[in-house]
């Protein structure tokens, strides 16, 4: 009793933000970051596209061992120890970015990281389902938003910045990086010894007695049987895997298109200036795009709302035609353009992730929904990764057009889904 009072001490205040901050950053740091740092020490954009678009996998593949975070130890112990893994893999980069044979080195910290960063997701989430009461749950899930947000334009934003600064100042490419990382190795081992003390000690953090192994693998049989059980799995499927099908490689190509020298197709912007551009104007319009349609699908609901932003989040993309034929320099132009592209993103994608959560209702929706993600996480790795390859052979011109022409398969995808009218819809809303 003792320990549930203490516990009731701990205000939610003082671990989310923090929690949701140390989630956002690692994923960040994988998927954009590593990018922006290849394409300034010279990586090829195949390279780039292929080996980075293969850090995807521990999200995709992390329904496999969620049962074993759930089962081995408590959420809190995962929490604070993939933390200090996180904050040893940002060492690691950090060591080995000046070394001859930086891209293999920091290419292995980069998979320590995305394993680490997967399994923390896994414990952070759960924990935070464990530390608060439904209502809690449903009070701080803006907040938790916002600061996963917050974390992408520290990522995205502050950190390019600072990179790009350190590259400008010292004139050493590999010695600004080495330090931007040893920033986030910090950072991380900062969260573990806070949430060492800020995290409360739920009653239910762990289960009383431990699962027998053959209750596990039943268990763990029926969530995947009955999920390829669903009515409509096959067309749902063929949605989750296509519908960032554009989307998907174009995201590859957004830094190092705004990095390359014009000569060669690009938009020739300073590392500090893609921070600021892509890390955060993009992020803003991302973000304002997300909430706005959060809002409007709640008021029509996902099939009144599904087409709207489908086309949104395809045709934005034309910004990017529009950039690469014009390859304008005017900073408030590009602005503008990624912008819109961005908030087209965010809009549309809102579809994507409601559709994800219809499809995932019933007795397993929290399992289900964690494959539905994994699918999610798949078909960003599997266009992203051959990306830069047939960026090198089309040019940016062309590529940004067949990334256009691309889009007709998630418009193929949307109009076979069946979807309830009522869904996502407020009661009483007509």
């Amino acid at each position: 009793m003792k320990e549930k009072k203490e516990n009731k001490k701990i205000s939610p205040w003082a671990w989310i933000p923090s929690l949701y901050l140390a989630e956002g950053l690692p994923y960040v740091a994988v998927m954009t970051i590593s990018v922006i740092m290849y394409k300034r020490m010279g990586i090829s954009n195949t390279d780039i596209a292929f080996y980075t678009g293969l850090l995807y996998l521990p999200w995709i593949i992390k329904p496999f061992w969620s049962p074993f975070v759930d089962i081995l130890k408590t959420k809190r112990w995962w929490i604070i120890i993939t933390q200090l893994l996180i904050g040893a893999g940002f060492a690691g980069i950090a060591f080995t970015a000046p070394l001859p044979v930086f891209f293999q080195s920091t290419l292995a910290f980069f998979y320590l990281l995305a394993f680490s960063s997967a399994t923390h997701d896994i414990a952070a989430d759960g924990f935070y389902m464990l530390g608060l009461d439904t209502n809690q749950q449903a009070l701080y899930v803006g907040i938790r938003s916002t600061f996963y947000r917050v974390a992408t334009i520290m990522g995205q934003g502050v950190l390019i910045i600072l990179a790009g600064y350190l590259e400008r100042v010292t004139g050493n490419i590999p010695f600004a990086w080495s330090i931007t990382f040893f920033v986030l190795a910090g950072m991380f081992i900062l969260f573990s010894f806070y949430h060492r003390f800020a995290l409360p000690k739920p009653e239910d953090n762990v289960s009383e007695e431990t699962p027998k192994a053959a209750d596990i693998v039943r268990e763990f049989y029926e969530t995947f049987v009955s999920f390829f059980k669903k009515s409509h799995i096959w067309t749902a499927l063929f949605f989750m895997l296509t519908f960032r099908f554009a989307e998907a490689q174009l995201l590859k190509l957004i830094n190092p298109f705004l990095l390359d020298p014009k000569e060669i197709g690009g938009l020739g912007l300073s590392t500090e200036k893609v921070g600021f551009v892509y890390g955060t104007i993009g992020i803003i319009g991302l973000t304002l795009g997300g909430i706005i349609g959060g809002i409007v699908a709640s008021r029509g609901g996902l099939k009144k709302w599904l087409w709207p932003m489908t086309l949104s989040m395809l045709l934005t993309a034309v910004t990017f035609v529009y950039l690469s034929f014009s390859q304008t320099g005017n900073l408030l132009v590009i602005n503008i353009c990624v912008f819109v592209e961005q908030f087209g993103y965010g809009f549309g994608f809102t579809a994507y992730m409601l559709y994800l959560m219809y499809f995932s209702e019933g007795r397993h929706k929290t399992a289900h929904y964690a494959i539905c993600t994994g699918f999610m996480a798949l078909g960003m790795m599997l266009p992203g990764m051959f990306a830069g390859w047939l960026q090198e052979q089309l040019g940016y011109n062309h590529f940004f057009i067949w990334v256009m022409v691309c889009s007709i398969i998630p418009v193929i995808a949307v109009s076979l889904l069946k979807i309830d009218p009522a869904y996502g819809k407020k009661k009483g809303n007509q």
